[in-house]
């Protein structure tokens, strides 16, 4: 123990030697655009290839091994290494692709101009997270400048396509780049996050019967079906109505029946996210034509954001909600013969549910850092997915831990500089604890 308290002091005393460091990358990552392609096509805002440049220099710099490669054309990975023990591996991750700024005349300072002000850094992706990637390899940087060699192996991924799915750290942990703990550094306002729900993006499609809009008494008049009655049409609109008031009915069920001690009650939402209707079934499993409304629509396209629990399975909940659109099927003479059909994983999207247990080693020792450095952290929960689910699983500890900051998503984001310093050296701590020093 008097090794591994010697060593902190000593990367805490480099890293406040050079406080500033951590907030200056922070301002150059800002100042480079990495708005996700896959959001806002545009090569002056697509820079992530220019971002990673940096990030790769700043590990160099500090005695790092690289590996990059694309997980996208021109959209790299980069993965810094320092050898040593597996048994005590542990990883740090941050993601550097931005949501798009949008109205940029809602900001007040330029959104990529890492402005400071009153102790806040400005600029889309300063706390969402570029900062998270500052803070641990500024973490990394004082322990490697104090001269401290840890017994475990120690490695920063900095991603692209979280914002979008996560695909960047997926692919990283396919190419087989795991540990026996991560530390993803999304803000966390001071706590120390162990568990988040899964998510899956779902798409139901509601079939109907096309036909002209002047024969709907036709449709839903009472009529004697006689052998000269016109074939009806069947509006799949008035059915996607119909499930959408069902559908609240089962999401609030499942949100007051089941809870998560650590989330707040009803995290566990199903949001209705997108509707198309219309006539006609395209290619891209979307309504061919939506702009007649004198045709009765045969097509009605539902995309969901579906939240469940950190203690429930992809396995339960996939089940529970295919259960719930079969019975509401058979309520319908047309749905028993043409049944709602359900898609998981609309565009490939799906983040595991994460429930490391709050007294982890890693997470015991990123509480007791901060706590020492005078915060006042709690273990608590996201409430929204990030990378750490895509690297928890059997034997590997995942949690979150970052700075505090606010509009996320939103306009005039920033990070609070005194948050961002004190996560470097928490995480700097926390390196040391877990990985040990020779």
């Amino acid at each position: 123990m008097g090794n591994l308290e010697a060593a902190v002091k000593a990367a805490w005393k480099f890293i406040d030697e050079e406080r500033s460091y951590a907030t200056e990358l922070t301002q150059r990552l800002v100042r480079i655009p990495s708005v996700n392609p896959k959001f806002v096509k545009d090569s002056l805002q697509n820079r992530e290839s220019e971002v990673q440049d940096l990030v790769e220099s700043e590990l160099t710099s500090i005695g790092m091994t690289i590996e990059r490669w694309d997980v996208f054309p021109d959209r790299p990975n980069v993965v810094g290494q320092i050898t040593g023990s597996e048994e005590r591996s542990l990883l740090l991750c941050g993601h550097i692709d931005v949501v798009p700024v949008g109205d940029r005349g809602a900001w007040t300072v330029d959104p990529f101009g890492g402005e400071i002000r009153n102790g806040k850094l400005y600029g889309r992706g300063a706390v969402d997270m570029k900062s998270g990637v500052a803070a641990a390899i500024g973490a990394i940087r004082g322990i490697q400048r104090a001269g401290i060699e840890l017994e475990g192996r120690v490695a920063l991924h900095s991603v692209v396509d979280e914002e979008s799915g996560g695909f960047g750290a997926i692919d990283a942990v396919k190419r087989g780049h795991h540990a026996r703990a991560a530390v993803i550094t999304e803000p966390s306002w001071g706590d120390i996050l162990v568990c988040e729900g899964g998510l899956e993006w779902i798409r139901v499609t509601i079939t109907g019967r096309a036909g002209h809009s002047s024969l709907r008494y036709n449709e839903i008049w009472p009529q004697r079906d006689r052998p000269d009655r016109m074939r009806r049409a069947v509006n799949a609109i008035d059915i996607a109505a119909r499930f959408l008031d069902a559908l609240e009915k089962f999401e609030s069920s499942r949100c007051r029946n089941r809870q998560h001690p650590l989330l707040p009650p009803g995290m566990n939402t199903i949001s209705v996210g997108a509707i198309r209707g219309g006539a006609g079934l395209g290619p891209d499993g979307l309504p061919l034509i939506m702009t007649n409304p004198a045709i009765i629509p045969d097509v009605a396209v539902i995309d969901l954001d579906y939240k469940f629990l950190p203690n429930q399975t992809k396995e339960e909940i996939r089940s529970e909600f295919e259960q719930f659109v079969h019975h509401f099927c058979q309520q319908d003479l047309w749905l028993q013969k043409n049944p709602i059909k359900v898609e998981w994983e609309l565009g490939g999207l799906h983040f595991p549910p994460m429930d490391t247990p709050p007294d982890h080693p890693i997470a015991q020792s990123l509480l007791n850092r901060r706590t020492q450095l005078g915060g006042k952290p709690k273990i608590s929960a996201m409430i929204a997915v990030t990378d750490a689910a895509h690297y928890a699983g059997p034997g590997r500890g995942s949690v979150i831990c970052g700075a505090s900051g606010d509009g996320a998503h939103g306009e005039d984001e920033y990070v609070e500089i005194a948050s961002l310093e004190e996560t470097t050296k928490t995480l700097a701590a926390a390196i040391i604890d877990w990985c040990g020093v020779k």
